[in-house]
């Protein structure tokens, strides 16, 4: 069984800025907990009272070492304590050692259309802040969609310090209307038809294009059209017509999509077309799917089987958008790398008011698993068609990032609104002023047991606390993205570097909180590597000469270390 000796400073809770007394009596008062204060019970001699040293950590099987990193390393932290510009910009109540932080950690997800599919508008989407280029497969085909990832691909080949991942969002068995050959005014307490028959589209009927439609509903339904715009209540039903009267009226346009209130349809979540849009993007290296309507496991352990079939890489996130998914999803989850909090048809298909503490359960769920998650749908939907989002749209995000939200998404804002750009410089502004807010240094207290029988959890623990302490950003070296992951769950007040030699990891971790991942041909020799990564992160300004860095070997494949070695050091640039 490994062991682990850490000082007083890697695992604490934080004193504030305004805490009176010296450092010294400070650290005295700090007591550590769990598992860290059974090991520093009997280490306690092995720490001067007088000289509290900044330690570097390294796990070994069979043995334990305590490694100094600089002598003068308390009096910089008793300097620091001093100085007020260190701490995060906005929070008094951060760390005492924390710094200010300008880089975004919560990732952004835009729907490529029609308003950003060219070459000058998805790298413009780059630079204002789009971490994942999302193709909705609703729209569009496969010819139109190929043209984007080529440019995705391009812009990944050209930047040096930036990346965007690719989602594929499936369209799912979406229930729609029929073809008009114009829109019909619904009015209010008018009755109207939909009908199974095809080609069917008139002033008071129109097909729909699911058989089992009559099946699915019953007399004292509910019926909405795009996701409650326009309401209808089932009055009766004949083999082939459902009649029903109009409750919320409005303008219905052509092939408008249909949820019945609390029921979802008896369709498969990945239909045939699903299935073809699966083959393109396992052909172009996609990296993440969006499964749209999944209501159990067992169609994400069918994807995943397949995928691993092809040897394709492509990480699985379901939409939670159904009735069905709630009750499975745990088990979803689990089956799952993540989720996706799809709130346009969750509101439609269950009461809207449910769909806020649903938000919070399934990025409750998420964090607790080790997934990523993603929150979806309306977040500035104003922005479509307006300059400015309303203040209510504003404090949605904040909400998403402050319940912990790894990715933001937005969908018509970006895929055919009049203005994208400034749609993600709000998503931007916004997510990165309520990360200021955050305090640091606080153990989420919903992360669960995902890694508990791992050793990297372990020290994926004391590098988030060591990093919190002393103020520094984090860097990691990984093959997998395994390790950068685990760090990203336990949120640390710094960036993740992330160093990576394989393109379809850097890719991926582009989805993940506060993860910055960079791609570099790995040295042979550890020491060479070290000192690459972090000219690398000096000549593009995300550090600087003299400052602390805590440097993490860990994870399931060992880099440069024996498969029993695990490691944490502070360095300086």
């Amino acid at each position: 069984m490994a062991q682990v000796v850490a000082s007083k400073l890697t695992h604490t809770s934080f004193a504030c800025p305004s805490s009176s007394g010296s450092l010294s009596n400070q650290i005295e008062k700090i007591k550590p907990s769990g598992f860290a204060s059974k090991l520093l019970i009997g280490n306690n001699d092995r720490i001067s009272q007088n000289h509290h040293r900044v330690l570097s950590v390294t796990a070994r099987r069979q043995e334990v070492e305590v490694i100094p990193v600089t002598p003068e390393d308390v009096t910089k932290i008793e300097r620091n304590h001093q100085s007020p510009e260190v701490l995060q910009q906005g929070d008094s109540s951060v760390g005492i050692w924390s710094r200010p932080l300008v880089k975004r950690k919560t990732k952004i997800v835009c729907t490529i259309g029609p308003s950003t599919d060219t070459k000058e508008m998805i790298w413009k989407l780059a630079e204002a802040g789009m971490n994942v280029a999302r193709l909705n497969m609703s729209h569009g085909d496969h010819a139109s969609h190929q043209k984007v990832i080529d440019l995705v691909k391009e812009y990944n080949a050209q930047s040096k310090d930036n990346v965007i991942a690719i989602m594929l969002d499936t369209k799912g068995p979406e229930v729609r209307s029929g073809d008009l050959p114009q829109p019909v005014n619904l009015v209010n307490g008018e009755e109207f038809t939909f009908t199974i028959k095809r080609g069917v589209g008139t002033a008071d009927c129109v097909s729909v294009n699911y058989d089992d439609f009559v099946n699915d509903v019953e007399a004292g339904d509910m019926l909405l059209v795009d996701g409650g715009m326009m309401s209808l209540l089932v009055k009766s039903k004949t083999e082939d017509s459902v009649k029903c009267e109009v409750v919320d009226g409005g303008e219905l346009k052509s092939r408008r999509h249909l949820n019945v209130r609390g029921k979802s349809a008896t369709l498969p979540s990945i239909t045939e077309k699903d299935w073809d849009d699966i083959k393109f993007g396992v052909d172009n290296q996609v990296d993440f799917y969006a499964v749209s309507f999944v209501k159990d496991a067992d169609v994400i352990i069918e994807l995943k089987n397949y995928l691993k079939s092809c040897n394709a890489d492509i990480q699985v996130i379901p939409k939670i958008e159904s009735a069905d998914s709630i009750p499975n999803l745990q088990s979803i989850i689990t089956a799952s790398d993540g989720a996706m909090v799809a709130r346009g048809d969750l509101g439609a298909e269950l009461p809207i008011e449910e769909v806020p503490l649903l938000q919070e359960e399934i990025i409750r769920t998420c964090r607790s698993m080790g997934k990523a998650v993603i929150v979806a749908t309306n977040m500035l939907e104003s922005m479509i068609v307006h300059p400015t989002p309303t203040r209510a749209e504003v404090s949605d995000i904040a909400i998403a990032v402050r319940e912990g939200a790894d990715a933001v998404m937005l969908s018509g804002e970006t895929a055919h609104g009049k203005f994208p750009l400034k749609a993600v410089k709000v998503m931007h502004t916004v997510s990165l002023r309520t990360e200021a807010s955050i305090a640091g240094g606080v153990t989420p207290s919903n992360l669960g047991q995902a890694f508990k029988n791992h050793m990297s959890e372990m020290f994926a623990f004391h590098a988030t606390s060591m990093s919190n302490t002393l103020g520094t950003s984090i860097v990691v070296f990984t093959r997998t993205g395994f390790m950068a992951v685990l760090l990203s769950h336990y949120r640390p007040t710094g960036t993740i570097f992330a160093f990576t030699n394989e393109k379809r990891v850097q890719q991926k971790l582009a989805l993940y909180q506060g993860v910055c991942p960079i791609y570099m041909e790995f040295s042979n020799d550890a020491e060479e590597t070290f000192a690459n990564a972090l000219g690398t992160l000096k000549n593009q300004g995300m550090i600087k000469e003299g400052e602390q860095v805590a440097l993490v070997q860990s994870g399931r494949q060992p880099i440069w270390r024996f498969q029993s070695t695990h490691n944490i050091q502070v360095r300086k640039v």
